[in-house]
């Protein structure tokens, strides 16, 4: 009796994904307006990794493109806009930076998501990667008109970016 084989995705070359081809990367839009950081990473973080495709592989690049919107404008639940402690260390003593996430917003708005979505991947070579396949704008313009980005399609969003749960605005 013959089995079918599995498919496993190949590394091409210096990109870690194949460049062209029917497994090549699609570019996808976001608008970040009035979701929740932790639910949005989530959907983010399987989207640049790969796993919301049947191809994928845990070695190799099999992950898309993210183009994110408006990342000044998301909203965390609860009184996380205030508690939440960022921290940042400059490897000399006594050189531990806490930032809020108010002051974070204010500061570099598009670091907030960045650093949800790395929280929510492996740390490896790989992930460093993917995370470069991760494009965030704190406006609703950006320069990667010419990829054509998509909207996110159904099966990938799941319930978790489409349906918006109450919020605290900053």
């Amino acid at each position: 009796m013959l089995q079918q084989k599995s498919y496993q995705a190949k590394q091409c070359g210096p990109h870690f994904f194949e460049p062209k081809g029917p497994n090549s990367p699609k570019w996808y839009v976001v608008d970040a307006k009035d979701h929740v950081v932790g639910r949005l990473a989530t959907v983010l973080a399987r989207v640049i990794t790969g796993k919301h495709k049947p191809t994928y592989t845990k070695h190799a690049d099999a992950g898309d493109f993210i183009v994110v919107l408006n990342a000044d404008k998301v909203a965390f639940t609860r009184n996380k806009w205030e508690d939440k402690l960022y921290r940042d260390h400059s490897d000399f003593v006594g050189g531990l930076k806490t930032k809020t996430a108010r002051e974070m917003l204010e500061r570099h708005p598009e670091e907030i998501l960045r650093r949800a979505v790395w929280g929510m991947t492996n740390k490896s070579n790989l992930a460093r990667h993917q995370m470069k396949k991760l494009k965030i704008f704190a406006g609703s313009e950006h320069p990667h008109a010419a990829q054509n980005p998509q909207s996110l399609p159904a099966g990938v969003v799941r319930n978790t970016v489409v349906a918006k749960a109450p919020v605290q605005q900053a």
